[in-house]
């Protein structure tokens, strides 16, 4: 009798992957005349770019969320890989915008948000996570010496909570009261973000 195989996973699988890309940035440039997103990093690629085609190859139908009237940056997320998703609303901050995202693919099986401002983030922590959301109930997430990191991967049964949430608060109340399994690395990059300007050095 032969060996029975497990199929290979196919796209439709996966997660979906929510770049959120909405942020003012306030504390990289206070006035406002620069966007973090739309620095250049040492090998002269832009943190956006980056951070797109990271979360774009290893979940190729990622797509990013940003405020409207920035067309440079949905350009730049564009040639990174992500489609691109105008919401008004997440001007309002991060939970806003992650509930844009996962109503512009509220079908998926579950969603990996990963933070366009961490650009050192690796495509195999990405897949890790997305692998990892193996039932519907899944919470999942990068960790290091107690620490949380991104990104964070949701299966489908958190739709309706996700679409719940608003202003700048994210999904941080539902990884405060739910069980997340823990995926251990030493992956910096998924830990590293860009605050200020000399962290894009």
């Amino acid at each position: 009798m032969s060996k029975s195989t497990r199929a290979p996973l196919i796209q439709s699988d996966l997660p979906t992957g929510i770049l959120l890309a909405a942020g003012f940035g306030r504390r990289f440039d206070p006035a406002g005349l620069r966007n973090k997103l739309l620095e250049k990093l040492p090998d002269g690629r832009t943190v956006a770019w980056r951070s797109a085609r990271t979360l774009a190859a290893g979940l190729p139908n990622s797509i990013a969320v940003v405020r409207p009237g920035i067309p440079e940056l949905a350009e730049e997320l564009r040639r990174g890989g992500c489609k691109v998703v105008e919401a008004p609303e997440a001007e309002a901050g991060m939970g806003a915008a992650l509930r844009a995202g996962v109503a512009a693919c509220a079908d998926a099986r579950g969603w990996v948000v990963a933070l366009a401002d961490m650009p050192w983030l690796s495509m195999e922590l990405v897949r890790a996570v997305a692998l990892t959301i193996t039932s519907r109930d899944t919470i999942a997430a990068p960790w290091r010496d107690g620490q949380r990191g991104h990104p964070v991967g949701f299966g489908e049964a958190w739709k309706d909570e996700l679409l719940k949430l608003d202003g700048d608060e994210g999904a941080r109340a539902l990884l405060k009261s739910h069980p997340v399994t823990r995926i251990l690395t030493d992956d910096d990059g998924a830990f590293r973000d860009i605050d200020l300007p000399g962290d894009v050095r």
